[in-house]
């Protein structure tokens, strides 16, 4: 390790995105990790000593990540890299018992929620969908009345959710859920660990699509899991090694450089996140807005008091206009921006906005004019000019 564990923990996050993970400190060693292409160790011995072996097993390149993960979410164990968010999404949900009912939110990623409906219709998982930010709702889920009925075997948070910004309640719902008998695993990928830290509210594991903030740059795809369960993580370990989901060693180098800046892009976004959301809020043109930093947001106070910052996600419902639907003028809008990006995914350095329904598989219940704006670390008043005048395109 490139810290001790007692220097670690006095090192701020923002020194531990930049320090954790390097080389020994020792005469001629690199200041960064190197890369590492191997699809085979040389070793003797058995893998149950501890030899790298195979490179499904293991890969030197992805140490380095999964130390300065596990030490920015408070873990006590290394973290997991794989090869996509949805990679790791696969893994967590194989924690769930064959017929096991699992509870997540109506509004998360599509694509984990594809993957869990997919399964729910095969009758691997009895899926139970509820509004997250609605506690109650959740605690009736967790532990349903009636015959036959069964307490659920993992509880799926997401906070902010993708992409309505709904806050759940982490620490209340965690405490529910442990007090069912289930597991509790939490997409962290909006927030980032510098932003929210799951394990700390009680959760069990925590996700991250790495392909957004952590690695930052909009070049690679990958997913990571994290946990302080020494059981729950050689389960996960086990299903990656099984299953392939291996993180590639080059995309893995490229996100733990990444890493390094994200506490400076982080504070950048969030600051213009901030600035662009109260703008928005007042404008014509703009039927409603979610962004927890706003106080009148309903998620306001309890992001308040849970997180450390609002996130870089702005969502916008865009109002009927030139004889538009809400839909039309939300389209109209994207396409006549210079500056921002028309593009899925977020968390890059670059700003990005989509409309949320062009993609058939995102829920029915997202509103069709709702787009999504990924703020990125550009000039805060050129992204606002850019928005004012794709804006001043729909009339009115």
């Amino acid at each position: 390790m490139s810290l001790s564990e007692q220097h670690a923990a006095d090192l701020s996050a923002e020194t531990v995105v930049v320090a954790a993970g390097r080389p020994p400190r020792e005469r001629d060693m690199p200041v960064n990790p190197p890369l590492v292409l191997s699809s085979t160790y040389f070793g003797t011995g058995s893998l149950d000593t501890g030899d790298r072996g195979y490179g499904r097993y293991s890969n030197p390149t992805w140490d380095p990540f999964e130390e300065a993960l596990a030490r920015l979410e408070g873990a006590e164990l290394p973290g997991l890299l794989y090869s996509s968010g949805l990679a790791a999404v696969s893994s967590a949900l194989s924690l769930i018992p064959a017929g096991g009912a699992l509870v997540m939110p109506t509004h998360s990623y599509s694509g984990t929620l594809v993957m869990a409906s997919e399964l729910a219709q095969k009758g691997f998982v009895e899926l139970r969908a509820v509004d997250i930010a609605d506690t109650a709702a959740v605690k009736a889920a967790l532990a349903p009345g009636g015959p036959g009925a069964r307490p659920a075997a993992m509880l799926w948070l997401e906070s902010p959710t993708n992409p309505m910004l709904g806050i759940a309640d982490v620490a209340a719902l965690t405490e529910a859920a442990h007090a069912a008998g289930a597991i509790v695993v939490t997409d962290n990928t909006f927030s980032t660990p510098l932003v929210q830290q799951p394990l700390a509210l009680g959760s069990d594991v925590v996700l991250h699509s790495v392909t957004k903030y952590l690695a930052g740059h909009s070049d690679v795809v990958l997913g990571a899991l994290v946990t302080s369960n020494p059981d729950i993580r050689s389960a996960l370990l086990h299903n990656r090694t099984i299953h392939g989901g291996i993180a590639g060693p080059f995309e893995a180098w490229l996100a733990l450089r990444g890493l390094r800046t994200l506490a400076l892009r982080v504070e950048r976004s969030q600051q213009s996140a901030m600035i662009l959301a109260e703008r928005l809020s007042n404008h014509p043109r703009v039927e409603s807005i979610r962004f927890p930093g706003l106080p009148a947001d309903p998620g306001h106070e309890r992001a308040k008091a849970q997180m450390k910052g609002f996130g870089s996600i702005v969502c916008i419902q865009v109002a009927p206009a030139g004889g538009l639907d809400g839909a039309g003028a939300a389209d109209k809008l994207v396409q006549a921006l210079e500056l921002w990006l028309p593009a899925t995914s977020l968390g890059g350095v670059e700003s990005l906005i989509e409309r949320r329904r062009r993609h058939a598989a995102e829920p029915t219940s997202v509103p069709e004019n709702l787009v999504r704006l990924s703020v990125g670390i550009e000039n805060v008043e050129d992204l606002w000019a850019d928005l004012e005048q794709a804006l001043d395109t729909l009339g009115g």
